[in-house]
């Protein structure tokens, strides 16, 4: 791995990182309830997650997901499901309802992210893209993991200061009401963004 490599990787995977998904998402309506810094705490779920997946990678686990439909789909449905049904939780979320703890939001990031296929295939297809031939593939795999890791926090952190900005301007109740359907419309529609994620070898 080299310095030149991780200059072209990182802004590339800012890029990725910063696209509106589902995780980006769930930060933003976290944010929107809880603040940023809650809510930046919590995508450390999401970080876990990932870690996961690299690790997985490393030792060739990406492979079923790219060559069993079944698999990619049941990975894909329940995600979608996941999200619809925060989604439905947060439209019908009482206006004076207390934010979601801590730990709540870091198990909505996890649980977001692992129900994402699209992670799967992006750690699969793009990471090994910039590996050196000739050079034990593992260790630079998690070196580029760990890497977009940290940018994926930079991109998250950015998303939820948007949330936590909109968040601290719905102070009435209608407001707040407002803010609370909109969140779940957003989820919903996460939902079907990540239900429209195809299966690519």
């Amino acid at each position: 791995m080299t310095v030149a490599q991780l200059l072209i990787f990182i802004p590339a995977v800012f890029i990725l990182a910063l696209g509106p998904g589902p995780s980006n998402l769930t930060t933003f309506t976290n944010a929107t309830r809880s603040g940023w810094l809650a809510a930046v705490r919590a995508v450390f779920g999401r970080i876990a997650a990932m870690g996961l997946m690299t690790i997985g990678l490393a030792f060739g686990l990406d492979v079923l997901l790219r060559t069993s439909e079944y698999a990619f789909m049941a990975v894909k449905w329940a995600g979608a499901a996941y999200l619809v049904y925060l989604g439905v939780r947060m439209w019908r979320a009482p206006v004076g309802a207390l934010p979601p703890p801590s730990k709540a939001l870091a198990k909505r990031e996890f649980l977001t992210a692992m129900g994402n296929p699209k992670y799967y295939l992006l750690f699969s297809a793009f990471l090994p893209q910039f590996v050196l031939p000739g050079s034990a593939v593992a260790p630079q795999l998690l070196i580029l993991g760990a890497a977009y890791l940290c940018v994926e926090v930079v991109a998250a952190s950015c998303w939820a200061g948007v949330g936590a900005v909109i968040g601290s301007r719905a102070l009435t109740v209608g407001r707040r009401l407002w803010l609370n359907r909109a969140s779940g419309a957003v989820m919903i529609g996460a939902a079907g963004l990540l239900a429209r994620t195809e299966q690519s070898a």
